[in-house]
């Protein structure tokens, strides 16, 4: 088996607001809007971090697909992708059956600079993905809140991006609940 590539590792790092984020996104968007234009439902959407003005975030891209079929897509789309720059993560390392998931290092291979999230159309994780977002761009508060506990939780789980994760799992529970 092989060595975990670098970026698989790599320490959270919360950097202040880019406004080139946006751009970036629209631009990788735009492009993997054409790679996967045979699968595509509802489209790609801009999520996470870097797609809410003015909060603090992992200088990560995170774009999320809405398609006809998962392993499909892996399958037909794959090598496309790679030739794009996206590394494959397979379900068995991702943890999340839910969907499949792209990594997009930059040139050195030593940091991620853009994800991927290959979602079935339909999926309320699509649904709740874009209510997140939505939620904390009308919601200034709710973003600084979140932008403090990203910033608490890169300085307290070193490497273990897992960790950064699931510690804002309750967070985001608390702005998706139901009012």
């Amino acid at each position: 088996m092989s060595e975990a590539p670098a970026w698989a590792y790599e320490r959270p790092e919360v950097r202040p607001h880019d406004p080139r984020w946006t751009a970036r996104a629209k631009a990788e968007s735009d492009h993997l809007a054409d790679l996967l234009a045979p699968w595509l439902v509802d489209g790609i959407e801009h999520i996470g971090s870097t797609a809410i003005p003015g909060l603090a975030a992992k200088p990560i891209i995170d774009l999320m697909a809405s398609v006809t079929d998962l392993d499909t897509v892996v399958e037909q789309a794959r090598e496309r992708l790679a030739a794009e720059g996206w590394s494959y993560v397979p379900p068995e390392l991702d943890q999340r059956p839910w969907r499949r998931f792209f990594v997009k290092p930059d040139p050195s291979q030593q940091h991620r600079v853009a994800h991927l999230h290959v979602i079935p159309a339909g999926h309320q994780r699509w649904t709740d993905q874009i209510r997140f977002r939505d939620a904390l761009r009308n919601n200034p508060d709710q973003a600084r809140q979140y932008e403090a506990l990203k910033r608490q939780l890169a300085k307290t789980s070193d490497h273990d991006r897992e960790a950064y994760t699931e510690g804002k799992a309750a967070f985001v529970a608390s702005v998706l609940k139901p009012l």
